[in-house]
């Protein structure tokens, strides 16, 4: 008996999203459907590019078509992505921009920036459009991190308006106060300029088609974080912390700023940076210099996901100050951790959108 199109869809009504809690043929994930006697082809366009279970969905697509349709069928699963969004296009600040992500940190000195620049490049080498926004307008260091301390931002215009081009590195599009400032020189700015040139690497760039544009935020709560609120829907935002108390405390601060209801930003969830230290002669060994767990504890205290676990490793801070994130030293196990982290950010990233929250106007 002939194989059909409805029975192809019948079969993967029984394939669910594991974060979604729904099938993929009521979540439109199934298009394209071809039958070619025993031959069957279908796309699944999945949520993000670096969804963590790519793997996991395309097998059951294709048991779920031997198990129900025909057990000699040949299944060619077509795995593509279509990154979901909340924002609305009727926003014409950063229209084309899918997701806005904060990269916060209660405290410095916890690797936000490290975090920020091997996540942007971890999305970014599995297939989505990134950008990276460097609002440490008190100590930028994301040109360091991508080797453009010396580029400074071409001018074009659009619409009538010249607009800043993103500087590119590695694959993601940066813009940092630092490309604007002497690099020797300290910045000091009261809150107010600090908000305004925050507020131009938004308003006065053309950041094109982004499926994620990151924003790696100053420590603390303050006049920046509040201003990038107020021009800005948020998707969400990720806190960064390390294991000791005196850096959680502070976590758990940055956390409940975003909850408040007059800011109302979901807090996809946090980091654990420097979370434990492995030697280089001793890979497969870990020792806790600064606790075991903490922000995992906080995690679950907070009732918000622990998105990674990034260990304290030399070649990551010599990577960052190399220009070349450490990311990019493939299949090495910090390499893999910020994979990882990259996965589980697209993935509650994904769930977000699914289940929107409504915001509420915060005032400057």
């Amino acid at each position: 008996m002939a194989i059909t199109k409805e029975q192809v869809l019948d079969a993967l009504k029984y394939v669910d999203d594991p974060d979604l809690k729904k099938d993929l043929v009521t979540l439109g994930m199934i298009r394209d459907v071809e039958v070619n006697g025993k031959d069957v082809s279908f796309t699944v366009v999945l949520t993000t590019p670096a969804c963590p279970m790519k793997e996991m969905i395309h097998k059951a697509c294709v048991n779920a078509i031997l198990h129900f349709v025909d057990k000699e069928a040949n299944v060619n699963v077509n795995m593509t992505a279509n990154v979901t969004s909340t924002r609305g296009n009727d926003k014409p600040l950063l229209s084309r921009v899918k997701n806005i992500i904060a990269i916060a940190s209660g405290k410095g000195g916890v690797g936000k920036s490290t975090v920020a620049s091997n996540l942007a490049v971890a999305l970014a080498r599995q297939g989505a459009k990134v950008g990276l926004i460097d609002a440490d307008i008190y100590g930028p260091s994301i040109p360091t991190m991508f080797d453009v301390v010396m580029e400074k931002p071409a001018l074009r215009p659009v619409d009538g308006k010249n607009m800043m081009i993103p500087v590119e590195s590695h694959g993601i599009k940066l813009l940092s106060i630092g490309f604007f400032a002497d690099p020797s020189q300290a910045i000091v700015w009261r809150g107010p300029m600090a908000s305004r040139a925050l507020n131009q690497l938004f308003s006065d760039a053309d950041w094109g088609e982004l499926d994620y544009l990151l924003v790696d935020l100053p420590p603390g709560t303050g006049d920046i974080h509040l201003s990038l609120v107020a021009a800005v829907q948020l998707t969400g935002v990720v806190i960064v912390s390390t294991p000791q108390q005196v850096a959680l405390a502070d976590a758990r601060k940055g956390v409940s700023m975003f909850q408040l209801p007059t800011i109302n930003v979901p807090v996809l969830g946090i980091v654990e940076n420097m979370a434990y230290f492995s030697p280089a002669e001793l890979p497969d060994n870990k020792y806790y210099i600064f606790g075991k767990n903490g922000a995992k504890n906080l995690a679950e205290e907070l009732n918000v996901p622990l998105l990674g676990q990034i260990p304290l490793v030399q070649s990551i801070c010599e990577a960052g100050d190399a220009g070349r994130p450490v990311v990019l030293q493939e299949n090495t196990p910090q390499a893999l951790a910020f994979i990882e982290l990259a996965q589980n950010v697209a993935q509650q990233i994904a769930i977000k959108n699914a289940n929107p929250l409504k915001p509420e106007p915060v005032n400057n």
